[in-house]
Order: structure tokens, then C-alpha cells, then sequence
């Protein structure tokens, strides 16, 4: 068994840090408070037939950033083509942040001040430098379709909530440092 995975592993193209360009922030869709682990997620994304969860990276409701689907393998958290015309999935880190619904189950920015600082600490100390080809951070909703043309991503045009906060406006500095080049 253990040869079988060895094999495996070898055949996997190790993803290089110029090939990831791209940050794409989830929320998981669950409850205000609702304690949600990858492991939860892992089961979930199995259940509609991945092979295993779709994001990089969990953030718990305490601030614990979990690691999920391995960056050796495509993504399976945002199929919509981004700046390099490509799927999501084949050139960005997924971060989904636990909760985005209220009590009511109504799309609603639940994050928690730990999930805030977490967010932060993973993009700006370890994404950034680990990935300098990253040119965008986007939340999910920001990869719907432009319906009318204008260049901007309109509520009335997103195809989900997710995550239910703003991306762009709360990583300005981030769009800014992950342009550098």
C-alpha cells in the first residue's frame, strides 16, 4: 500500500509559487456560531462527489486556520474563469472563513474578530511572500459574471453571497502589495 502512494505522490506536478496568481475568499454557509472544522467540510464536499474538500485553508470560528485540499492538487471552490482566463480552481488558494449566515440562515458578514485577525495574518504573512504572483484577492461572488459589461461585478450580478463582506475593499492594501511586480 505504502509503494502504491509513494508512486502516486511522485506523479503529482508540485505547484510552483508563480503558477498561483490568485486568492479567492469563501464563507462556509453555515450559522452565526455554528462550530464548523475542515473535517466537517472535507465530509460535506465528499458527499457531492469531490475527492476531498475543495478549499486550501479553513478558518474556524476561534481563529484557527486549518490546512484543507493540498495545493499539489486543482482546486474545487471556484470553477468561473479569473484575470488569466483559466478556472479558479487551476491557479488560486481557496480560503473559506466558517459561517456567513445569521441565526436566521440569511447571508450576513458573522466573522468573528479572531477569523478577522487570522484572514489577515495568512494573506499578509504567509500567502503573500510563500506566492509573489498573486495579482488579485477576490471574494467568491466577485467571480460572477459581468451580465451588463461595465467592468464591475454588481450585487445584482453576483451569482451567490459568498462570503458576505466586501473582499476587495477590506484587502485594498493587499490588491496593492500582491501588484508589485
Amino acid at each position: 500500500m505504502l509503494a502504491i502512494h509513494v508512486r502516486w505522490i511522485k506523479k503529482i506536478k508540485e505547484m510552483k509559487p508563480n503558477d498561483i496568481d490568485a486568492i479567492v475568499i469563501h464563507c462556509s454557509a453555515t450559522r452565526a456560531g455554528q462550530d464548523v472544522r475542515a473535517s466537517d467540510i472535507d465530509k460535506w464536499h465528499k458527499e457531492r462527489g469531490f475527492k476531498c474538500i475543495g478549499y486550501n485553508y479553513v478558518i474556524d470560528l476561534d481563529g484557527t486556520v486549518e490546512i484543507g485540499r493540498p495545493l499539489t492538487m486543482d482546486g474545487a471552490h471556484c470553477n468561473t474563469a479569473g484575470l488569466s482566463g483559466r478556472s479558479y480552481n487551476k491557479h488560486s488558494i481557496g480560503i473559506c472563513i466558517v459561517g456567513g449566515l445569521d441565526k436566521d440562515g440569511n447571508p450576513a458578514d458573522t466573522r468573528t474578530d479572531a477569523q478577522k485577525l487570522a484572514t489577515s495574518k495568512l494573506i499578509y504573512d504567509e500567502l503573500l511572500p510563500k506566492y509573489p504572483g498573486i495579482r488579485e484577492i477576490i471574494g467568491h461572488r466577485d467571480a460572477s459574471p459581468d451580465k451588463n459589461g461595465d467592468g464591475v461585478i454588481s450585487k445584482n450580478e453576483w451569482i451567490k453571497m459568498c462570503p458576505c463582506f466586501d473582499v476587495r475593499s477590506e484587502f485594498p492594501i493587499a490588491i496593492c502589495i500582491a501588484d508589485r511586480k
